[in-house]
């Protein structure tokens, strides 16, 4: 799972480096929080819907989907992008 919407669909859980999700929280505190604390062993975060827009969120939702996926899955992802 990479990714999970809260029962009223006003947050988002989605992974996220665990090293890197104080600070994401520390500089956005109103549009990021910390998972509940039996989740916090995972990588994941919190995220305020009404908070983020939407390029924002393509690129969370992206890079929760590459934490999860396949590196093959990913490296012809990757390669798709790239071709003209």
């Amino acid at each position: 799972v990479y990714a999970a919407l809260s029962r009223d669909e006003r947050t988002l859980g989605c992974g996220f480096p665990k090293e890197e999700r104080d600070a994401m929280i520390a500089a956005e505190p109103g549009k990021f929080s910390m998972p509940g604390v039996g989740d916090q062993r995972y990588h994941w975060i919190h995220v305020d819907l009404a908070a983020i827009d939407r390029n924002e969120l393509e690129e969370l939702l992206t890079d929760a989907w590459r934490m999860c996926a396949p590196k093959t899955v990913v490296k012809a992802y990757d390669a798709r992008l790239a071709s003209p």
